[in-house]
């Protein structure tokens, strides 16, 4: 399991099963059967995988702008640098174009996490193994320096459609495992809260999305209670009010914020009790989107649990709305798991007063 919470790294593949579907394809199938010790291996076993089924239908290229001295005119001519072959006496064109090339930002990507892996002591030498024999077919591509990469940047289309959870697996590494030392070099850090936030919250919704079809899952933006046409001043200062996870049956609504830390409680005067701003949150959600007040919306609070001796467990009704604080225990067999979660559903027939 990982160092800093209470979470099989088996269900970690589970999750990214759920968040990126791809991973339920039978070349990644046996990935389940498989024991990690940690969970560099088990991105580096996804990453070879995944990378040699890529080969198989050819990395992906695209257009990179060059400039290069030729003997014949390609693409546009940069004029300056022609003019000083002239003056050197060179019969050549400097000329600009673009060229369809394997060496782009996510090849370069893919090439950087492979490299990094390779020299991080942790990764079993059977996996290390698995990813040389990727390597020689990047032999024409850059790495690059991790700080650099744009991650919201990257454009996923047709063509690169199945990089789309490679690049998932390397953002974890390059921005949730890397630390830099003194001396510029990288190492492995334990895999942070909010890195595994982001997968926890993808996880929960897709897992929805795939074994309760007849529920409506969404991750829905909440609009302020307010006169927008009066109040425009105050809704340009307002914050985004954006759910993780909405459930939505027979016209009731659960909204479900999703929270991934070391620590779940806090402690006031010497009393344990939920994070305040947690719960001001989901209430603030639940009683801007039942604009109605028709009780037929409830919120929940749901945590990844801790070893924290005391559990978060609430469920009451504030101001009409029912809300409930639970936890999903992810230190346990993955079809426990699905039964937690399966167990949630009953909370949106639970919302009616």
């Amino acid at each position: 399991m990982t160092n800093d919470k209470n979470i099989l790294i088996k269900n970690i593949y589970y999750m990214l099963a759920y968040a990126f579907q791809v991973l339920k394809r039978n070349n990644y199938a046996s990935i389940a059967s498989e024991k990690f010790e940690h969970i560099e291996d088990l991105f580096a076993e996804i990453l070879s995988r995944g990378i040699s089924y890529q080969l198989k239908q050819g990395l992906y290229r695209e257009y990179v702008p060059r400039t290069e001295s030729l003997p014949t005119m390609r693409g546009k001519i940069d004029i300056t640098k022609t003019i000083k072959h002239r003056i050197q006496c060179q019969q050549i064109l400097s000329c600009e174009f673009d060229e369809l090339s394997e060496n782009n930002i996510f090849n370069q990507i893919l090439k950087t996490t492979i490299s990094i892996l390779l020299q991080e002591k942790i990764v079993a030498k059977e996996r290390k193994n698995k990813l040389k024999k990727v390597l020689p077919f990047f032999v024409n591509i850059n790495t690059i320096e991790p700080s650099i990469v744009k991650w919201n940047t990257l454009y996923f289309q047709r063509n690169n459609q199945t990089y789309k959870m490679l690049m998932n697996i390397c953002y974890f590494v390059l921005e949730g495992l890397l630390q830099t030392t003194e001396d510029g070099k990288y190492h492995m850090a334990t895999f942070s809260d909010e890195y595994m936030h982001r997968l926890y919250e993808k996880f929960v919704l897709e897992y929805y999305k795939t074994e309760h079809p007849e529920l409506k899952t969404s991750t829905s933006r909440i609009k302020w209670n307010i006169d927008y046409q009066s109040d425009n001043k105050a809704l340009e200062l307002l914050p985004c009010m954006q759910s993780d996870i909405m459930l939505e049956y027979n016209g009731r609504t659960l909204i479900i914020d999703t929270k991934y830390y070391s620590q779940t409680m806090q402690k006031q005067y010497n009393k344990q009790t939920l994070h305040s701003n947690n719960l001001y949150q989901i209430f603030t959600y639940v009683k801007n989107y039942d604009i109605q007040n028709s009780s037929n919306v409830a919120g929940m609070l749901l945590y990844a649990k801790t070893n924290e001796e005391i559990t978060p467990d609430l469920e009451t009704s504030i101001c009409g709305n029912r809300i409930y604080v639970k936890t999903l225990d992810l230190y346990t067999d993955f079809k426990n798991i699905a039964s937690q979660l399966d167990e949630i559903r009953k909370y949106i027939n639970l919302t009616l007063r």
